[in-house]
């Protein structure tokens, strides 16, 4: 059965008749699992199997948010606590190598955790930039401020992933870090000029562009669009992500059902994949909305067909890693910089 260019979420830790009948019949590309879908890990391992049960095909990509600080799905008891992005930077700026390192330790851990669990995916690294005033939405899930420091803990990140055997998702192409508002509540609207961004948000995401499959960012640039945020920009995909930054991956929206977008679930569905996103992201498992962004997501083909494949087919199985000491390294490095 042919594919479908949206990735969903579900409503809770099991599957429901109604979830298994449209999964079925729609045939989502992916799938994303968030707290509400988390109980412990033998539950969490049998709704990722389930979910590609649903859809026949074992190679479904399951997305999960793991990055450590305050955005970590999966947390005591069943799993480690991990640091946030800003905890690399600071001990980074202590010693680069030293900071590279907790970087891809951290990562690599992750990535162990999710393997076990069937979830192939996660939506890390950050490339944003912050900037003095800007919304506390990014804050210290960023690795530093600075395009280039940025750009070089993502890369540890992104390494430590793919070192375990997890897809990494660049985000939030091209660039949160500005944001003066919460894009999950409202749209935020940045009036930086277009040579500024060049030479520092854009850096970041430029250095990156080589990853499997990024994920946009739901806030509008005046200087590029006027009237659309990235996401559902036609103009920032081709001249920017595609053009400028030459990003040539999967690209993903973010959630459609985040506030910072406006009209109907169809209308921003139909929106974002008209401007040039190759998949829609639905995170928050509402049937109804569900199937009103089914409705719209058409068969994944051309291009963004070829884009699903290539990305997939970035996944290798995990290298070797000793968990238990990967874990006691990271703790010392962290430990030994006086970073809480």
């Amino acid at each position: 059965m042919a594919v479908r260019a949206f990735i969903t979420g579900v409503s809770g830790p099991v599957l429901t008749d109604g979830e298994r009948a449209f999964l079925r019949a729609e045939q989502p590309w992916g799938f994303i699992l968030f707290k509400r879908n988390v109980e412990n890990p033998a539950q969490v391992a049998a709704l990722a199997a389930e979910l590609r049960i649903a859809v026949d095909r074992p190679d479904a990509p399951v997305l999960i948010d793991q990055e450590g600080g305050r955005v970590q799905r999966l947390g005591p008891p069943h799993w480690p606590r991990y640091p946030a992005g800003a905890v690399f930077g600071a001990l980074y700026d202590q010693s680069p190598e030293k900071g590279l390192r907790a970087a891809w330790l951290s990562s690599r851990l992750i990535a162990t955790d999710l393997d076990a669990l069937g979830i192939s995916v996660d939506c890390l690294p950050l490339a944003d930039v912050p900037v003095a005033g800007a919304d506390a939405v990014i804050g210290d899930r960023a690795y530093g401020t600075t395009p280039e420091k940025v750009a070089t803990i993502a890369r540890a990140v992104t390494d430590g992933l793919l070192a375990g055997g997890i897809l990494p998702i660049l985000k939030h192409i091209p660039g949160h870090g500005r944001a003066t508002a919460d894009s999950h509540l409202r749209l935020p609207t940045v009036d930086t000029p277009r040579a500024e961004l060049e030479r520092t948000d854009f850096v970041a995401f430029s250095r990156l562009a080589d990853l499997p499959m990024a994920m946009t960012a739901h806030v509008v640039f005046s200087a590029l669009d006027a009237a659309q945020p990235a996401t559902t920009s036609a103009t920032i995909i081709d001249q920017v992500i595609r053009g400028a930054m030459n990003f040539q991956g999967l690209l993903m929206s973010d959630d459609v059902s985040m506030n910072a977008l406006s009209g109907s679930i169809a209308e921003r569905t139909r929106a974002s994949l008209k401007a040039g996103c190759d998949v829609a992201l639905h995170c928050n498992g509402n049937m109804d909305e569900m199937l009103a962004v089914a409705a719209e997501a058409p068969v994944l083909a051309g291009e963004a067909l070829q884009r699903a494949d290539r990305a997939l087919a970035a996944r290798k199985p995990p290298q070797p890693f000793v968990a238990d000491a990967g874990r006691a390294e990271l703790d010392e490095l962290i430990a030994q910089a006086g970073i809480a």
